[in-house]
């Protein structure tokens, strides 16, 4: 028995010398988002992952998943768009933290104008109540004067805000708060870009992120100009009992996460951590491009790798893996990877079914008692506009709306794909986990006629009117 078990873990680790992961085990591959994966926040709760990134646009969308690999082709929805001129536009950075039973989303916007970069300020939205997908309310201004990548630290039981503002260069700053919306005094500087890695194509240092150990506070930062290949990151540990106090934090003299060419990686930074489902694991997540030539926009894509401790208790976070390389993927996570997905209505709890399995163009759409056939599966492809194709599963063909139309009570039915923004469709949370889903030409929702609750019964488009036959549960199968 004993000769069993040491053949099985010498099979193990020359699995793991070659990068591959034992059978069964849960394993996935870099990018983690392939499209619009610039500074991307993980929270796990309650069983999911829920990825946040920036979008360069009014909208912020969250996906979710139980797997880490589910989220490379998890949908992305729509929990909150710009509602005031002010902070319309040019999202960035949004982060989830979950404070005192409620989701607080942190995020920076400005105005939709020429030059949008000077008008960016940071702003915070609250939950509903304990779920990260919301509903949101619009909570407050963080700050009078610009600022980028607003974060939370907690220490001794006080709050403090984190961002990254413009005094000449850019630096780190934090504030104390009396509640997780409220800034409840003046920002101060705690770092100062003053290495040379910290002053590659501009003079940076923004995104401030916590880890916390065993009583001990880190600060890991970006560092450098994010166009450039040299982006990295920097650590700061808080070794003073003053947060406010510049004197209170010790800066690493040298990087701890960069470039590495030999991987093709390029500009790794603007991260966040999280944990494996069972507790065991600390993991990083961050953006990077594959190219030293690629800059800050949104070809960075989103990875995440494991990370392990240094003797001393500091992070040692290695070096950034090459996309495409097999990683196990963190430890406590189910088995299976879902990449397709029935959307039940909330009315009537049945699927959305291409009528009799037909491949023809044209073939109607309609709802029908789930039956985990292959036209009840969808493909919800994310297009890198916040938008998507719903692509049917047995017939390869995609939702579309019947002759582009825009009147109350079109058709929806499936056709070939052809690009164009009928068959475009966005999801908006609504509540209790549903969505509604609509159509990018006409901005009119997938509607069961008539309200029915039968089988066959008819989907459409129709005005939005806040009801159930219009609401729909994105379910992973």
């Amino acid at each position: 028995m004993a000769r069993r078990l040491l053949t099985l873990l010498a099979a193990l680790v020359f699995l793991l010398a070659l990068g591959q992961t034992p059978a069964g085990a849960a394993s996935f591959a870099n990018p983690v988002k392939p499209v619009k994966g610039a500074d991307p926040w993980i929270s796990y709760h309650d069983g999911n992952y829920y990825l946040i990134s920036t979008s360069w646009t009014d909208a912020i969308t969250i996906r979710k998943s139980a797997t880490l690999a589910g989220l490379a082709a998890a949908p992305s929805v729509q929990v909150w768009k710009g509602d005031a001129a002010s902070r319309c536009c040019n999202i960035w950075a949004p982060e989830l933290h979950h404070l005192n039973g409620r989701w607080y989303l942190y995020y920076v916007a400005g105005q939709n104008v020429g030059d949008y970069n000077p008008t960016q300020r940071s702003h915070v939205l609250e939950s509903a109540g304990s779920d990260p997908m919301g509903p949101y309310t619009y909570k407050g201004q963080l700050n009078s004067s610009w600022m980028l990548d607003p974060s939370v630290l907690n220490v001794g039981g006080r709050l403090y805000m984190l961002g990254s503002a413009n005094g000449g260069t850019q630096n780190l700053v934090i504030a104390p708060m009396s509640n997780p919306y409220t800034v409840s005094g003046p920002y101060s500087t705690i770092s100062t870009p003053t290495y040379d890695w910290e002053r590659q194509g501009g003079t940076v240092n923004e995104g401030p992120e916590v880890l916390q150990r065993n009583g001990r506070t880190f600060l890991v930062y970006s560092a450098s100009g994010c166009w450039t290949p040299d982006y990295k990151l920097g650590l700061l540990e808080l070794t003073g009992s003053d947060p406010l106090s510049a004197a209170s934090w010790t800066k690493k003299p040298a990087p701890v996460f960069q470039r590495s060419d030999a991987n093709g990686v390029y500009g790794p930074g603007h991260n966040g951590f999280f944990t494996s489902p069972d507790g065991t694991e600390s993991w990083i997540v961050y953006h990077a491009n594959d190219s030293a030539s690629e800059g800050c926009d949104n070809g960075r894509t989103t990875r995440a790798q494991k990370f392990t401790w240094n003797a001393d208790g500091t992070p040692d976070f290695g070096t950034p893996v090459r996309l495409g390389t097999s990683l196990a993927g963190p430890s406590g996570e189910p088995s299976g990877t879902s990449t397709t997905y029935t959307l039940t209505n909330r009315n009537s709890g049945k699927c959305l079914d291409v009528a009799g399995s037909s491949s023809t163009d044209g073939a109607n759409v309609q709802q029908y008692a789930c039956n985990g056939g292959g036209n009840q599966r969808w493909r919800l492809e994310d297009l890198g506009d916040d938008t998507h194709r719903l692509v049917n599963v047995a017939t390869g063909k995609v939702l579309d709306t019947e002759n582009c139309s825009s009147a109350d009570g079109a058709d929806l039915r499936q056709w070939s794909w052809l690009n164009n923004t009928c068959q475009r469709f966005r999801f908006l949370a609504t509540d209790g986990g549903y969505v509604r889903i609509v159509n990018q030409a006409t901005g009119k929702v997938a509607d069961v006629a008539n309200c029915s609750t039968a089988d066959a019964a008819d989907v459409r488009q129709w005005t939005w009117l806040n009801n159930g036959c219009q609401q729909w549960r994105l379910n992973p199968v």
